[in-house]
Parts: structure tokens; sequence; C-alpha cells
């Protein structure tokens, strides 16, 4: 099954600073560059926090310096340890991970941590701007085949600004499962309304499961 990678997103002309950087050359490169935040990183690429206009404005570290006194470097003001990605995740993982840490964008780092490029929320959003129509054809020509071995017909598949429908008979309760997890794995899908029935094992007429939304997968 096909999904884009982080890796094939993001952008590897990544503007950084150093933990040496002042405040007012971070604030020329957030400028020039029309970001908000940017990586900051050691004399080994390797990624040690980010630092944004907010940082600046407000400064991590007033409490700890004397009254009067101003940070005179990106160290004393960037917010660590960073939030960071690998490019090998998935599209998907990493918009939660931005979700849950309510950042806009990620440094991708190597398996040694430096610094190789940035996902941003646009880059995201590109990856996941996909047709209804699109998307309703993966889940019927690889999901259907790739995961349970299904024919194209055997489940009945809609979409509607990316939520999908699924609905339709499968063997047994954990090809339900399988088959709700591995929708929601497809790049552009919001949601997934499970309205598939499985057979019962003691030879009785299909049963309808009770749940009707299918869970993303954790």
């Amino acid at each position: 099954m096909r999904t884009h990678t982080v890796g094939e997103i993001m952008t590897s002309d990544v503007v950084c600073a150093s933990r040496e950087t002042s405040p007012e050359d971070v604030l020329r490169l957030l400028n020039r560059h029309r970001i908000r935040a940017l990586p900051v990183v050691d004399h080994d690429d390797k990624v040690v926090g980010v630092v944004s206009g907010t940082d600046l404005a407000h400064g991590r570290t007033a409490r700890t310096r004397p009254r009067g006194s101003a940070a005179t470097a990106v160290g004393e003001l960037m917010t660590t340890p960073a939030v960071t990605v690998h490019p090998e995740q998935r599209v998907s993982d990493a918009a939660r991970v931005m979700e849950r840490h309510r950042v806009d964008r990620l440094p991708v780092v190597d398996e040694e941590d430096r610094i190789i490029g940035i996902a941003t929320r646009r880059d995201l959003l590109r990856a996941f701007l996909r047709t209804d129509e699109e998307i309703r054809r993966q889940v019927i020509d690889e999901v259907l085949p790739g995961t349970l071995g299904l024919p194209s017909g055997a489940v009945a598949v809609s979409v509607r600004e990316g939520m999908v429908v699924l609905e339709g008979c499968l063997p047994d309760r954990g090809d339900v499962a399988s088959l709700v997890r591995s929708t929601w794995r497809v790049d552009g899908v919001v949601g997934v309304l499970n309205h598939l029935r499985f057979a019962a094992e003691d030879g009785r007429s299909p049963d309808r499961r009770d749940a009707d939304e299918g869970l993303p997968a954790q």
C-alpha cells in the first residue's frame, strides 16, 4: 500500500542557528525567510533545540538572568529538547506529532540526530490534498487486496471529504479490524465509518458489529 513518508515531502534546504547565534541575527533570519521558527544545531549538525519568534519576544530563561540583563545567545532562549521526526516515518504519524506538541514544523533528523531537513504543516498538507476519488481508488485497488486478499467488489467503499465509509460482510471480526486499521493509514483519510459485518464462526447468519466507527491505528 502506497503511503507518503516524511523524507518525500520535507524541505532539504534548512535554515539553522547555533547556540551562539545572537537573537538579533535569528530575528533577521526569520524575517528574511518568512518563517516562524528554526532549529538550533551544534557543531556536528545535531539538533539541540528550536527557537521561535515567541521565544525571542518573551525569553525562555528570563527568570534565571539578573534583572535588567538580556539574553545574548539563542542557547539561552531556545526550546529544548526539540521535537523531531525521521525521514522514514509516515506523513500521517508526523501530523499527529505536530498536533500532540502543538508545533507547525518538525526538524527531520538521521539516525544520529543530525539535521537533514524540515517538515512544515504546509508540507504535510500537500500530501493530504487528495480527491475523494483518489482515496477511494487506493482503498479499493490496494487496501482490500493487500490487507485481506479481497477482490475489489467485496466491500463497498465511498468517500466524502476524506471520510471513508466501508460496507460489506467479511469472514470474521479480526478481518474487520484489520481492514479499518489499514484504511486509516491511507494518506488523506480523516476518518473511517465502519458499517462492516462479519460472518459468525458457528455458521449463523452474518452479525453486524456493535460499533459503527473505526478507530485509527495506534
